[in-house]
């Protein structure tokens, strides 16, 4: 990437659901041709996007304008992560990470680590502890860029997809 392309960090808007759910559709077929498990069970599907744009969760970075990668952010609650397999390195309040889809127009550009820059920052600004994230075991490049980033592995959690490996970072 060359320093012209502005990078944005903003709120997902309803005029970015089309575009969304056609990443979201990208990162499906990327999980299911890497031999991965995690998304091929028709989650997550159009309905879960509308509903994360709708409440608030929805966030993209975009290039220039255009809407490249995409992630929810969910603010304390995740019932699954109230009971995990190992142990959370804290108590307080926390920003969960769920659903971050790179477009296959930026794949390979180092976005979905800029993204984790940008939550950081964000999550701080909202005076919050910490991110917790989970990932399906079979993640490669998800669990690469979490160990890159810092954070740390605090055992297991269980969603509907099955288990998966949860992480957390205390920023503040």
């Amino acid at each position: 990437m060359t320093n012209k392309n502005e990078i944005q960090f903003r709120k997902a808007e309803s005029s970015d659901i089309l575009i969304i759910w056609e990443i979201i559709q990208q990162s499906i077929e990327r999980r299911r041709k890497d031999g991965s498990t995690q998304w091929q069970n028709g989650y997550p599907n159009l309905q879960t996007i509308e509903s994360d744009v709708s409440k608030g969760f929805g966030h993209v970075l975009t290039v220039n304008d255009d809407v490249s990668v995409y992630v929810a952010l969910i603010f304390n609650d995740e019932p699954a992560y109230s009971s995990i397999d190992g142990a959370w390195l804290t108590t307080g309040e926390f920003v969960v990470v769920h659903r971050v889809a790179v477009s296959e127009n930026f794949a390979g550009q180092g976005l979905a680590k800029k993204l984790f820059n940008y939550v950081e920052e964000f999550t701080k600004s909202q005076n919050v502890l910490s991110i917790k994230v989970d990932t399906n075991y079979d993640n490669l490049a998800m669990l690469k860029i979490l160990e890159s980033k810092g954070y740390t592995y605090c055992g297991e959690v269980y969603l509907v997809g099955g288990e998966r490996k949860a992480f957390e970072k205390v920023l503040i």
